[in-house]
């Protein structure tokens, strides 16, 4: 027979080997750090210039940062703190190299799906990677406890405190105070205040609004991070919905970005567990675009399907149910999203099978659907497994078309997605106007 010290055991084995792992993805010392880019890279693929014609600016302006040049001189390489110096001072043709940034807060976007699988990690790891190239400031939010994000950004150490949890912890104190003021007399209040909640919950709820923000190896990302010891979270959510039923625990991950400044961040992107609970259900509520990535097969098109449905219940069963709650902690309800995306992932051109779903998911969705889906190659494959994008992955160790092509799929999808968080960001403007 067997039971949890088990699984334990089998944690600290596979805990030691993970260690090696990191060892031999990350630099020396389990510390992921961010390649540099060429500058063959960054005309072709983020200035859109001729290379010899960023050469002619850089010999024209020596106090532009010149990047480190290789032995053989062949070829310069730059910082992407270098790169963004660069979008600052330089312009082509009087064209600034800065990405368009409305007025108002971040856009928040939130990747999920709960089928496994999917490809929700990779495409909220890819977004946030290649926003940050083209210039924008990223804050990224792990909701699932599997913590492959965060992972991915070179964070190992994360304490369950400092993760989506610490901050329904914190909410929960917060609108325990609010509601109970709302009283003329706080002994009226049928509620707890947060001074009667548990101690952990009272502790975690102490913390200030940028605890909770953790630096990663892109100098313009930042994470909220998540852990395995994170994966209570719902079990914690319904204990502490228990203790105070007027807490509108849908709302904690909206409240919380709301405190940040707008200029802190230009994209927030969550990425969701595969699941419908309390963390996704706090995702989509925080969302402004709801990102849903599928696989080109008949089980991720039946999932997906279950998914749209059951996210659309749950979401209409809080809007019907909890509308006094809501409109008294100041959210309205029904939920509105700008957007509603489906991006097809892990497909492969010359498979007809893939081509005949992408073919079913457009008669469904229609324009709904991303008309750039993400391609199957084997820079995908490997970002999987070495934790590292295809954006950070060195074209120098494979061939540079495979490289080119991976990279291709992905920037494609990422147009995509780039307008239409630009279209979000310019009706959310427009309508904060007319107000």
């Amino acid at each position: 027979m067997r039971d949890h010290s088990d699984l334990q055991q089998m944690n600290e084995r596979s805990l030691v080997q993970q260690s090696a792992v990191r060892k031999a993805t990350f630099s020396p010392g389990e510390v992921k750090t961010l390649r540099p880019f060429s500058i063959w890279e960054i005309s072709q693929f983020m200035f859109h210039v001729p290379a010899d014609t960023l050469r002619k600016k850089l010999a024209e302006d020596p106090s532009l940062p010149q990047g480190e040049t290789e032995e053989d001189g062949r070829q310069r390489w730059f910082t992407l703190a270098e790169i963004n110096e660069l979008r600052r001072r330089v312009r082509f043709r009087g064209k600034s190299l800065l990405p368009k940034r409305p007025k108002g807060r971040a856009m928040r976007v939130a990747v999920s799906n709960f089928k496994g699988g999917v490809g929700k990690t990779v495409v909220a790891q890819h977004l946030a990677n290649a926003a940050a190239l083209d210039g924008y400031r990223v804050l990224c939010v792990d909701f699932d406890p599997q913590a492959t994000l965060t992972h991915s950004m070179g964070l190992t150490e994360v304490k369950e405190w400092n993760t989506v949890w610490g901050i329904m912890c914190r909410d929960l104190c917060r609108e325990a105070d609010r509601i109970a003021d709302g009283y003329d007399d706080p002994d009226d209040c049928p509620y707890p205040a947060s001074d009667e909640l548990p101690q952990d919950v009272q502790s975690i709820g102490a913390q200030r609004v940028q605890d909770f923000i953790q630096s990663t190896c892109w100098p313009t990302i930042d994470i909220i991070p998540s852990c395995a010891n994170a994966a209570f979270v719902e079990f914690a959510s319904a204990q502490y919905r228990s203790l105070h039923k007027a807490w509108s625990f849908f709302g904690c991950m909206a409240r919380y970005l709301d405190e940040l400044p707008d200029d802190q961040y230009d994209l927030i992107v969550f990425d969701c567990p595969p699941a419908i609970g309390y963390q996704s259900l706090n995702a989509a509520f925080a969302a402004d675009i709801l990102y849903i990535p599928s696989g080109p097969g008949y089980w991720e098109y039946d999932s997906t399907t279950s998914y749209l449905g059951q996210l659309g219940d749950a979401m209409n069963d809080i809007s019907e149910g909890f509308s006094e709650l809501a409109e008294d902690a100041g959210i309205t309800l029904p939920k509105q999203f700008r957007d509603i995306r489906l991006l097809m992932t892990r497909f492969e051109l010359n498979n007809p099978l893939h081509t005949a779903m992408m073919d079913a998911f457009r008669n469904v969705f229609g324009e709904d659907l991303c008309d750039s889906p993400i391609e199957m190659t084997r820079a995908v494959e490997q970002s999987g497994r070495f934790q590292m994008s295809v954006y950070e992955q060195d074209y120098r160790q494979m061939t540079r078309e495979t490289w080119k092509r991976a990279r291709q799929s992905f920037d494609r999808a990422y147009d995509e997605f780039r307008d239409t968080v630009l279209r979000a960001w310019a009706a959310d403007s427009a309508q904060k106007e007319e107000v």
